[in-house]
């Protein structure tokens, strides 16, 4: 199979999900190519995309979920959203590309390749068949333009939100969204500790906003820091993302404290999720995955207002994470009602278990080999 993937770069998880696809082809023995499609109109035009919506939910967060509710709101209307125009201008980079560089599927983890797929069919052009994946619990504003052969969502209980914009039920797949097979190896706690070098005793947090390092980290870090005192032993791992000025600030804060670990990026995020006692995290659609399918005890911390929210109430509702809207009033009683009560965690681990799919690469890559 020759597979081609889409992604983009307004957000870690879209990019992880693809990784994951892409991952899994190849060790099946396919042919797998990572794109993302804005940089056939240069790598500049790439940066633009992906560093414009980093910046606006770094800094301007309320914005955003102005943009995402003016987005709901527009979506009613009877005409192609601004967004969808947009993207459609770079469908003569993509008929070039794909002209040169023929494939059998071609994959999506964000809706806005999507769009210039559809563009391209509008204009006649033959593609071979198109999988979308939502990487987040809700169908998010004119995913619903991008028309696909088929589309994963991440639970089947999630499957009326799809219909309800227009997409038939029949070309809905409900295998969750895609995590990287790492997520899913069996290993104890101890053993991750031991593999990277953290205590194997006391109690472990991990504290992380995503890629982007979205979220009030310096707070939360701050929070917990003072709680891990007062419990007399444990580590604190803060996981910073892009935000090298966060990382920074942070190593000169805790320099100090041998008891605060202090990461950028990490490919060993698996690991770090087996070793952990809680982990604390934005309620991004693919990081909460990751986590259920790791069977750790997560909570929820302030989501970026928009798809987030909706990632957020679906965990809550399922029982799988706990919240904390607030760090300063709702962190430090989520993380006691955790600690103080084990039939919580107990019921937080079987409703995970329950709900998310952990084999989700695996039965997409299954699907798609039927395919071709």
């Amino acid at each position: 199979m020759e597979a081609l993937i889409l992604s983009c770069g307004t957000g870690g998880g879209h990019h992880s999900a693809a990784r994951a696809v892409a991952d899994e082809l190849r060790r099946r023995g396919h042919t797998a190519v990572m794109l993302d499609p804005f940089t056939l109109a240069g790598r500049k035009t790439a940066a633009l995309v992906g560093n414009s919506y980093i910046r606006l939910v770094q800094n301007a967060p309320r914005l955003f979920g102005l943009a995402y509710s003016l987005g709901e709101c527009y979506r009613r209307l009877p005409v192609h959203s601004p967004v969808y125009e947009v993207n459609s201008l770079l469908s003569k980079y993509m008929k070039r590309y794909l002209e040169q560089n023929p494939f059998d599927v071609i994959f999506m983890t964000h809706l806005y390749p999507a769009h210039i797929l559809t563009a391209l069919q509008k204009q006649g052009t033959a593609l071979p068949k198109t999988i979308q994946i939502a990487t987040d619990y809700t169908c998010i504003p004119f995913l619903e333009e991008g028309i696909s052969d088929y589309y994963i969502i991440p639970s089947a209980e999630l499957a009326h939100e799809f219909t309800e914009r227009g997409i038939p039920a029949e070309k809905l797949l409900p295998f969750g969204i895609p995590v990287n097979r790492k997520f899913t190896l069996s290993f104890s706690r101890k053993e991750a500790r031991k593999r990277l070098g953290l205590p194997e005793d006391g109690l472990c947090l991990l504290l992380a906003g995503g890629s982007i390092g979205a979220g009030d980290i310096p707070r939360s870090a701050e929070i917990l820091r003072t709680w891990l005192n007062s419990e007399g032993n444990g580590t604190l791992v803060i996981i910073c993302g892009k935000r090298r000025g966060l990382y920074q600030s942070l190593c000169r804060k805790y320099q100090s404290d041998s008891r605060v670990l202090i990461l950028e990026s990490t490919p060993r995020m698996a690991e770090y999720m087996r070793a952990c006692d809680v982990f604390f995290s934005k309620p991004g659609g693919l990081s909460s995955t990751e986590a259920a399918v790791s069977g750790v005890p997560l909570i929820l911390l302030s989501p970026i207002p928009g798809c987030e929210t909706h990632n957020a109430a679906f965990f809550s509702s399922h029982k799988m994470a706990l919240t904390a809207k607030h760090p300063q009033t709702d962190l430090i009683p989520a993380l006691t009602a955790l600690q103080d009560d084990p039939g919580l965690k107990e019921e937080m681990l079987e409703a995970q278990h329950r709900y998310i799919n952990p084999n989700s690469t695996r039965d997409l890559c299954d699907f798609a080999e039927k395919l071709v």
